[in-house]
């Protein structure tokens, strides 16, 4: 049950976070921030099975392997930013975390490029 351990760990530094504001912010900052980190690492290790499933996938599809990466990389984006972006808004700075998920918005859409270049050109076909 993994999930309870993350859970444990997250209540106990929000916990601790929460007791160390009254005293020092920046503390309560470090904190949040070590335990996000901490958390990621944790969840880090689940990617290896999800790994192992997509490439489970891939053999069984006759789609270019190219487009799962694609697709892998977006999420990974998306995580990330998300990650970042939390980060920043706990610490105070949301305008910092605005433009993070524009960034990763755009770069999503810069490595989706591909994708859909080959969705027109397969609609042109039918077309």
């Amino acid at each position: 049950m993994d999930i309870i351990k993350v859970g444990l760990i997250g209540l106990t530094g929000v916990l601790a976070a929460l007791l160390l504001k009254k005293e020092k912010v920046e503390f309560s900052t470090l904190i949040s921030l070590g335990l996000s980190v901490c958390i990621c690492i944790f969840t880090l290790t689940k990617v290896e099975g999800i790994l192992a499933f997509v490439k489970k996938i891939e053999s069984m599809l006759t789609i270019d392997s190219s487009y799962l990466s694609i697709v892998l990389r977006m999420i990974g984006i998306a995580y990330a930013a998300e990650f970042a972006v939390n980060i920043c808004k706990d610490a105070g700075y949301g305008a910092v975390g605005q433009q993070i998920e524009i960034f990763a918005k755009i770069s999503i859409l810069v490595i989706s490029m591909p994708v859909l270049t080959t969705f027109l050109e397969t609609l042109e076909q039918f077309l």
